[in-house]
């Protein structure tokens, strides 16, 4: 978790628990008595948590135990894409580039890799759905996919335009406000629900 909350790779992980007083108090490492995983370490267990299928287990028992706190208060959902870049390097063992990776075009710029769709609860900021696609997946087509069902309203910026006019989303209770710039979704919010 430390990990992606500092977006830090493995190597970068391993040296922030020495670095820090915070992380290994976090992670709950007593560095006088115990050892600190190495890069290897945290690869191997991010992949046995892979192929054992149990990164959405685990974050929809994180999501699950913040929705009994009150945390999530479901009225509002803010969706957004981030891309997360790959190498498109075909130096490797086969000769290729990542078959589940793809390319697209943001502003004037090509990114390689895939995207990171996201559906956060509006007035928390906490997420509540992640869904990992190839780059080329257009940000609307997983509007819907984000939705927790029990929202009024969703926010988010151009990339989602007209995803009220598709089909899948017509007969959703839900109003969409998807020309709001994203770092101006508080004061759409306040807007909305301040009466």
């Amino acid at each position: 978790m430390a990990q992606q909350c500092f977006g830090l790779s493995d190597e970068g992980t391993e040296d922030a628990v020495y670095d820090s007083q915070a992380i290994p108090c976090f992670i709950g490492i007593d560095l006088n008595r115990e050892a600190v995983p190495d890069a290897t370490t945290l690869l191997r267990f991010r992949h046995l948590l892979e192929e054992h299928h149990l990164t959405e287990s685990i974050f929809n028992a994180i999501n699950a135990h913040l929705a009994d706190r009150g945390l999530f208060l479901r009225e509002g959902t803010v969706v957004d894409t981030t891309l997360i870049a790959a190498s498109s390097s075909t130096k490797n063992k086969e000769g290729k580039r990542d078959s589940e990776m793809h390319q697209t075009k943001k502003g004037n710029q090509w990114h390689f890799g895939m995207k990171a769709h996201i559906g956060v609860d509006a007035q928390s900021g906490l997420v509540h759905t992640l869904i990992g696609t190839a780059a080329n997946v257009h940000d609307v087509t997983q509007a819907q996919a984000l939705l927790h069902g029990d929202e009024t309203d969703v926010l988010g910026d151009a990339g989602y335009q007209s995803v009220e006019k598709r089909e899948e989303n017509l007969e959703l209770p839900v109003t969409w406000h998807m020309r709001c710039a994203l770092p101006s979704v508080k004061h759409c919010l306040k807007r909305k629900w301040a009466n």
